[in-house]
């Protein structure tokens, strides 16, 4: 009796010469999300931003009291506006400032932001109590410095020796300190969040590499921690530029634009000119003035830090 034997098939697997089909998703290869993602965002940025940007701009070159019928005047809000001393006065005011504020709280912002990212005794508690003037807003802030900066009833009364007269609104050069004062105080906590986030992500070994190399503390602070906080301090101070030009709640409350027109800045000017003068079209010119210029001051800072050729998205990584 004979016995047939049978071989197994042979296992299935890819034939000589075909190619394996990729899969349709892969770890190494993704893609940037659709458009469909970004949509409800630009919608409305589109409703609330673009869309009273151009009313603005339209509005610029019309006359209008907020009542009666807007009416077409061409060049002449601009003109005025180019005559005007107080809006002059008040482009200088508000770039001194923006200046000021930079200057001021960059240095304050780095040192404790870097200070707040280390492992010191008790650093969470006081940051904690540090960031408090953070949660408030602008208009409560400058409310408790008024009540506590009063010539009459605040700290200056108390301390004629330090503050003279007490009245530290009734002139230029103090009243413009006030107000620096005031946005230092309630802002630098914020600019210390980005540099406390940027200096606990630059890599831990390049200090280490450094202690080996004998460098002390300022040494790796001013060779290290610095050039690794440059695209931090360059959103920072974009961020400090944009905020000083459009500041208005502080000095509403705090000084009104005065003594006189002294501390009259350009936000402050539209208000006072489109609510106080019901001269909408000259206010929209200068809202529009701000906008250009708040763009044009970032694009050059970003284009002369070389911002917009950054690589990467992490601090310490080039």
């Amino acid at each position: 009796m004979t016995t047939k034997t049978t071989s197994a098939p042979p296992a299935a697997g890819p034939r000589k010469g075909s190619r394996r089909r990729p899969p349709a998703f892969s770890a190494t290869q993704v893609g940037r999300p659709g458009f469909a993602w970004a949509l409800p965002a630009a919608v409305f940025f589109a409703l609330f931003a673009i869309t009273p940007l151009i009313m603005v701009a339209v509005l610029s070159f019309m006359t209008w009291d907020g009542l009666s019928s807007p009416q077409f005047v061409g060049m002449d809000n601009w003109s005025r506006l180019m005559d005007d001393p107080v809006m002059l006065k008040s482009i200088w005011l508000t770039l001194l400032l923006t200046v000021l504020g930079v200057v001021i709280q960059t240095p304050l912002s780095i040192v404790l932001g870097v200070w707040a990212a280390g492992h010191q005794r008790n650093r969470a508690v006081l940051s904690v109590i540090y960031f408090i003037p953070l949660l408030l807003s602008a208009t409560a802030v400058s409310v408790l410095w008024r009540a506590l900066l009063d010539p009459n009833f605040g700290i200056p009364a108390d301390a004629a020796w330090l503050f003279g007269d007490g009245n530290l609104f009734g002139e230029q050069a103090t009243a413009i300190g006030v107000l620096a004062f005031v946005s230092t105080w309630q802002f630098t906590p914020f600019h210390t969040l980005i540099y406390q986030g940027a200096a606990r992500a630059i890599p831990h070994v390049l200090y280490q590499a450094a202690e080996i190399d004998g460098a002390g503390r300022y040494r790796q602070f001013f060779h290290i921690t610095l050039p690794q906080l440059r695209n931090a301090m360059i959103t920072s101070m974009i961020l400090m530029i944009v905020g000083g030009l459009t500041t208005f709640e502080t000095v509403l409350i705090l000084t009104q634009g005065g003594p006189g027109t002294d501390t009259t800045i350009s936000a402050y000017y539209m208000y006072d000119k489109a609510f106080k003068s019901f001269d909408y079209g000259t206010g929209s010119a200068i809202a529009l003035v701000l906008v250009v210029a708040a763009t044009i001051i970032s694009l050059i800072v970003v284009r002369v830090s070389g911002y917009d050729k950054m690589r990467s998205s992490m601090e310490g990584v080039s």
